[in-house]
């Protein structure tokens, strides 16, 4: 579709990140009416037939208004301890809201080695794809209590626009305390205009955010940053005031409300570059006639029986190969099983995976959605 706002109302799949500032309105605690106003709207996208996930930040600037501080402290064991303290009252205010709307909900902490590392990637997204297909609403933020400097994302907006490549949802919606992005800071440039649509990545962006706030690690900056990264796998961010009635059911029927910035590429083709480009490949699998031709012809995924061999010493989750009986590369993608356990279930149908391995992870040895297509 031409235009970028009506494509909203067909997505099936949104990543919600709600900022510190929205959480606890500006640090005086966390902002139940507010939360309740959110959560309500993503019950209305979930009757709608959409699977959302949120992203919350919070932890932080909650358990400093739990334990009286000021000012965000900067010693790394004390925010670690505080955000402890928070997330405790953040997810009991989740779940009593989303309580009241018969949904269940799911607490997910990661650290960004969660997602770099490619077998824990793979669970991640594995255990936030079951849930979603149970109908909860997973809530995510970092897990302050774990993660280091040298480990931990710089910002949710980070996080958030990496849960959007995990899944490939369609959409990330930033929610924050501006109305989008403008010309210049509005705080101080009265003649700033509001930017309503733009391409993420766009260089000419940078200049025009300001600074991150007192409670919050992010800033207009990161949130474009973020939406470049969502891109990556052809993912449209909106960026948006939290506050703006019914922000999120308006966004997701294609208002024009705050900014939006859509990938340069159609998203299955920006994603299949994405993984194509991201890794070098560890392994081969040597493909019967047939699977050969349902890769090329029809895209699905690649099932065990189809495979005649396995070549090379790989692990979960990492790139591979995928040979016609010709020796041609027809395809390359992300393997749900080691070459231990690929040997072992190869030419196999996938309901004898549980019988050989102990276990089933996935029937697929890789999923169409981490597979491309070469020839």
């Amino acid at each position: 579709m031409s235009d970028p706002r009506q494509a909203l109302a067909h997505v099936t799949r949104c990543v919600v990140k709600i900022g510190s500032a929205l959480l606890t309105n500006h640090g005086q605690g966390l902002d139940r009416d507010g939360i309740g106003n959110w959560v309500a709207q993503i019950a209305a996208l979930r009757r709608r037939g959409i699977q959302v996930v949120l992203v919350s930040s919070g932890a932080v600037a909650a358990g400093m208004q739990r334990l009286g501080y000021q000012n965000r402290p900067h010693a790394l064991h004390e925010l670690q301890a505080i955000a402890a303290v928070g997330q405790m009252g953040l997810v009991q205010v989740y779940e009593s809201a989303f309580q009241g709307h018969g949904l269940h909900t799911a607490q997910v902490l990661l650290t960004h080695d969660d997602l770099t590392n490619r077998e824990r990637h793979l669970n991640a997204r594995s255990t936030l794809r079951t849930l979603l297909d149970l109908g909860v609403i997973p809530v995510i933020n970092e897990n302050d209590t774990v993660a280091t400097e040298e480990i931990r994302f710089s910002d949710n907006d980070t996080l958030a626009a990496l849960v959007t490549n995990l899944l490939e949802a369609e959409l990330l919606v930033i929610l924050t305390d501006q109305a989008g992005l403008y010309t210049a800071d509005p705080r101080t440039e009265p003649q700033a205009t509001l930017v309503q649509e733009g391409v993420a990545g766009d260089p000419a962006f940078e200049a025009m955010a300001g600074g991150s706030g007192l409670l919050g690690r992010g800033g207009m900056r990161t949130k474009l940053r973020a939406a470049a990264k969502a891109a990556r796998s052809g993912a449209a961010t909106v960026i948006a005031w939290g506050r703006e009635p019914e922000v999120l059911t308006r966004v997701l029927s294609g208002a024009r409300i705050g900014t939006c910035l859509t990938p340069t590429e159609e998203r299955m083709a920006a994603r299949k570059r994405w993984l194509a480009d991201q890794m070098q490949v560890r392994g081969r699998l040597r493909l019967d006639a047939g699977a050969a031709r349902v890769l090329r012809e029809a895209g699905r995924s690649l099932l065990p029986v189809g495979v005649q061999a396995v070549e090379g010493s790989f692990q979960r989750g990492e790139l591979v190969a995928c040979l016609s009986p010709e020796g041609l590369e027809v395809a390359r993608g992300l393997v749900n099983y080691g070459s231990e356990e690929a040997v072992r279930i190869i030419g196999r149908s996938s309901s004898q995976i549980e019988a050989i391995l102990g276990y089933v992870g996935e029937p697929e040895l890789i999923h169409r959605d981490n597979l491309v297509v070469l020839s």
